[in-house]
């Protein structure tokens, strides 16, 4: 492989960290900002004349960051325009940033966390990582820089995976070049899209500089008898070509399990579905901490919507629901009420957009979240996490289960107040979006950790700040 289509693949691959996989442009991204930012915060001590403290300005990187992907800007850079990337870096860095190291400051005396320190050296950042994204926006943005992917197969399945990731094009590293149909099969995608089947599939992939070939063809047996075109995607393989199934593809560029491709032996025999007794100890601790941590610092607001809850409308501040947990086993969960005391005088209901039963006090603490609030108990009591796919009605479960295969599958972990379905697809209140937000539950059961965890409560910041996927 020349050394130019090897460096490319190095730099716009992906790699797995904890079960989750990462694409490298985003992390490159991530460690050159953290270096611009601890950098920046030195210049700033040298400048006001402290001696530079290097543990401080990672602090700072660090939070920075975190803040940054909190706001969504890593996944807005190729999505949105100009303006709202700068919009999402001011908000990022001069609110949640600024604040963050503000509170870190009266909490820890250091030169580089006081209040002029603080506000110049979010200023510089600004003026410094703005540009920086910029121009990794319009790098990563070019279709020669892509990683070029083939498929092979140009049925229904080739043309579900299209467009499955036609909505995520400009986000992904990747450029699918065409398909390649499988000896007769019945074509389904664009007639632009489709390739002939090369004789020398290596030969073929080296002129066409393909990077990978994901296997999706409807049908593996060939009409006309001949064999299926193994060993020469094996040659490729060995020659550095990528080579995956659908299953494993949508995993990895899409974050969620196609359902349609799904097989009870590729869950059994791949590397994900398993936990260590001391990974859920620990995940036991952390929520325990973190709970009694926000019940510290939430009781305020919690006092406060509960008033305003009373005062708006008769009837009880809390209510509880029956849902389905771990193991399919059933719990109480709490919340704010947030509808009229009469909302399911009729029996249980979706939420639908505009909901009518919904009060004024009520569209409010559901925007924010404040609704959820005494779900802290149940992490406590140990019937929820912090993180995990949200539970479900026991009547809406027994009718999902019967109309969509492997539903039981995500109470294989426990139910949680945040999850990765909630931040990569909208509220769901029908059968198929159930179906939809069930691909990106199997995902968190089959590779949830520590990692992905921490993950999903940092970008959770900006689904609550925007009220995104409420109804």
């Amino acid at each position: 492989m020349p050394f130019g289509v090897h460096l490319k693949e190095t730099i716009l691959s992906y790699i797995r960290i904890n079960k989750h996989f990462i694409h490298t442009p985003y992390l490159w991204l991530g460690v050159v900002e953290t270096a611009v930012l601890a950098g920046a915060n030195l210049g700033i001590q040298d400048v006001l004349g402290f001696v530079p403290f290097l543990p401080g300005a990672v602090v700072f990187a660090l939070i920075l960051g975190c803040c940054t992907l909190a706001m969504g800007v890593y996944g807005a850079l190729l999505r949105e325009g100009i303006a709202s990337l700068v919009l999402r870096v001011l908000v990022s860095f001069c609110l949640l940033g600024a604040a963050t190291l503000f509170i870190l400051g009266q909490l820890w005396s250091l030169d580089c966390f006081t209040s002029k320190a603080v506000f110049w050296s979010v200023i510089a950042a600004g003026f410094i990582v703005v540009p920086l994204r910029m121009a990794f926006r319009a790098l990563v943005d070019l279709n020669q820089l892509r990683r070029r992917v083939v498929l092979f197969g140009a049925g229904a399945k080739a043309q579900k995976l299209l467009a499955e990731l036609a909505p995520e094009k400009s986000t992904l590293a990747i450029e699918v070049v065409g398909c390649i149909a499988n000896n007769n099969e019945s074509v389904a995608v664009d007639q632009s899209l489709i390739m002939p089947e090369p004789s020398d599939w290596l030969s073929f992939a080296k002129a066409e500089q393909i990077s990978e070939i994901v296997i999706c063809p409807d049908e593996r047996r060939r009409s006309d008898g001949s064999e299926f075109p193994l060993g020469e995607l094996l040659d490729c393989k060995l020659a550095g070509i990528d080579s995956s199934s659908t299953l494993s593809f949508y995993e990895r560029e899409l974050g969620k399990i196609d359902l349609s491709s799904l097989q009870p032996g590729w869950m059994l025999f791949s590397d994900g579905f398993k936990y260590s007794k001391r990974s859920l100890w620990a995940k036991r601790l952390f929520d325990i901490i973190l709970a009694g941590i926000f019940l510290l610092l939430m009781w305020p607001f919690m006092l406060l919507t509960a008033l305003a809850v009373r005062l708006e409308s008769p009837g009880a501040v809390l209510y509880h629901q029956t849902r389905v947990g771990l193991n399919g086993r059933h719990f109480r969960i709490y919340k704010f009420r947030s509808m009229r005391q009469d909302a399911e005088k009729s029996g249980a209901q979706w939420a639908t957009k505009n909901d009518a039963r919904i009060t004024r006090v009520g569209a409010f603490i559901r925007n924010t979240r404040l609704d959820e609030l005494p779900q802290l108990y149940n992490v406590l009591s140990g019937s929820m996490s912090f993180v995990g796919p949200r539970p479900e009605r026991p009547e809406f479960v027994v009718d999902l289960a019967k109309q969509i295969p492997y539903y039981d599958l995500r109470h294989k972990v426990k139910p949680g107040l945040m999850g990765w379905a909630q931040l990569k697809y909208s509220y769901g209140a029908s059968v198929d979006d159930a179906r939809h937000k069930l691909q990106y539950d199997l995902y968190y059961t089959k590779n949830h950790s520590f990692f992905i965890d921490i993950l999903i409560m940092i970008q959770t910041v900006e689904i609550i700040l925007l009220g995104k996927g409420v109804h």
